[in-house]
């Protein structure tokens, strides 16, 4: 539904995105992290064809952003950081005033803005004027325009950005609900616990390139390493983290507890359990460790950071 190859984008002398390569199926959710400045913005604007690439090519919902321009802005539902509301309109007007430029008949624009705005806690604001909306209602309205001419792809730039804890989880339920209609979406997030909860795959961008790509599990395996888990007992395990170098490696342990590496947990967990009970021990817990979103990003930037110092250096040389 959304594929990228070699897609550049140069403003003069400086390149702010390079060689970007995506594949986004339907009813899948790419999550873009990165930092301000790192080509996020850039590249969602050259997916709905505001900007034309230097180089490379993109197509979306099967649409090539140059040679089809106005069809790929039909098809697709954007949340911008700016959202650029009329705010002397109201709620319903302004939704009216979009759902023409889409071409929906009167019923239809009319019934989906009502409906919309209801599900996203805005049925009380059908009249208000768009200015007297706080920031929430605003970024919430914004999603409800993305939504009204029922797009199949969908590009949302902080989508939860500025609400309060029970709104987010109010759009962060529509986003799984959108995705099981078999809608493409990519969002870009500074919350890397949100990121975690919806997306199906992960890009990490920085200084306009894709550094890391993939889902949570490789991600963490690559960068952070195998599974850990933790092995609790009743009694001192003094001695037992060499017994068990020949089936795990043992990387903490403590009087009664211990952790180990586990790339395969299904088939090493009742091994290790199987010796340890074996040796007359009573185990009290064996538990995975949480690997985080947080860690797994940190671990990217620290290595990305390394690798454009080393760049660095051997240019100067």
């Amino acid at each position: 539904m959304i594929e990228t190859e070699g897609l550049t984008k140069f403003f003069g002398d400086f390149e702010a995105v390079h060689n970007v390569n995506l594949s986004v199926p339907p009813g899948t959710v790419l999550a873009i992290l990165g930092p301000n400045g790192a080509g996020k913005t850039t590249t969602i604007r050259m997916l709905t064809s505001i900007l034309a690439p230097t180089s490379g090519w993109a197509k979306v919902a099967g649409y090539d952003v140059v040679k089809d321009a106005a069809r790929v802005r039909a098809s697709v539902g954007v949340l911008t950081e700016q959202h650029g509301l009329y705010e002397r309109m109201r709620g319903l007007e302004y939704l009216d005033f979009f759902g023409r430029i889409y071409h929906l008949p009167p019923n239809v624009r009319q019934a989906r803005a009502e409906q919309l705005m209801t599900r996203f806690g805005l049925g009380d604001a059908f009249g208000k004027r768009v200015g007297e909306y706080s920031k929430g209602m605003k970024q919430k309205l914004a999603l409800v325009r993305s939504l009204l001419h029922d797009p199949p792809v969908l590009l949302l730039d902080e989508p939860t950005s500025a609400m309060d804890p029970q709104s987010a989880k109010l759009v962060r339920d529509a986003i799984i609900e959108l995705r099981q209609d078999k809608r493409t979406i990519i969002l870009t997030t500074h919350n890397l616990t949100e990121a975690e909860a919806l997306a199906d795959n992960i890009g990490v961008i920085r200084r306009g390139r894709i550094v890391a790509y993939g889902d949570m599990a490789s991600l963490a395996t690559r960068f952070v390493g195998p599974p850990l888990m933790e092995l609790k007992t009743s009694q001192s395990l003094n001695g037992l983290a060499k017994d068990l170098a020949p089936l795990v490696k043992v990387v903490e342990n403590g009087e009664n507890w211990l952790r180990y590496e586990a790339s395969n947990p299904t088939e090493i967990n009742p091994q290790v359990l199987r010796h340890v009970l074996g040796l007359g021990i009573d185990v009290i817990t064996l538990s995975q460790l949480t690997q985080t979103l947080e860690d797994v990003y940190l671990q990217i930037v620290e290595e990305d950071e390394g690798q454009e110092k080393k760049s660095h250096e051997r240019t100067v040389q």
